[in-house]
């Protein structure tokens, strides 16, 4: 009986403490794993002192704000604006579709790269894959290097990385992404800050259910 009492109060404490425990914040990035939405979740977290959280890869701006809207996740994170591209189209077109709070919007630095398979040298690339904003931003960089050079659009930056590494890209393929897709995806990296811009900011969404 005894034993018995110290269980029952045992759990009592356990379910005291467990209540006032802080709850893990789920956020919906619309990047893979190395993407800059990820950066700049994992920078919104680090400014605003969140430290239980985690991030959802939820690749595309659309699948995001449904997440938001089905409460699957407390934040979404995605871009809207960048300094030399101009607006993301994917991002407004989602916008459009759902009803959700804008709880803050922040700036990160964009550093493009171009990432390759290990071995393949410049003069064996035929084509450059990327997001359109990706693109954009080092639009003058692919007219004075690549001219003549296939640009295919991807979904995602981080996702062109890993589809290469993994084979569903030709390997002669080149994708521009973020610098740490070669650690993660164990890529070349060909060349690095490759956008046209120095200063190279975007505009962040940290968006919430309304």
């Amino acid at each position: 009986m005894l034993f018995s009492n110290q269980k029952i109060r045992y759990n009592k404490l356990i379910s005291k403490q467990t209540k006032f425990m802080p709850k893990k914040i789920i956020i919906g990035v619309s990047g893979n794993i190395g993407s800059f939405s990820e950066e700049a979740a994992n920078y919104y977290c680090q400014k605003n002192k969140i430290k239980n959280y985690k991030l959802e890869y939820l690749i595309g701006v659309d699948n995001v704000l449904s997440a938001l809207a089905k409460k699957k996740i407390n934040k979404g994170i995605f871009p809207l604006e960048n300094s030399n591209g101009g607006i993301v189209y994917e991002s407004v077109y989602a916008m459009a579709k759902y009803v959700f709070g804008i709880e803050n919007l922040f700036e990160i630095d964009i550093k493009m790269n171009l990432l390759v398979k290990p071995g393949i040298k410049p003069g064996l690339i035929k084509k450059i894959v990327s997001h359109p904003q990706a693109l954009k931003q080092c639009r003058m960089y692919l007219k004075r290097k690549w001219p003549a050079i296939n640009l295919e659009e991807y979904v995602d930056t981080a996702s062109a990385a890993e589809d290469l590494s993994a084979g569903k890209l030709p390997e002669n393929t080149a994708v521009i992404a973020p610098r740490v897709c070669a650690r993660i995806y164990k890529l070349d990296l060909a060349e690095e800050s490759i956008q046209d811009l120095k200063f190279n900011f975007t505009t962040f969404v940290s968006a919430v259910k309304k």
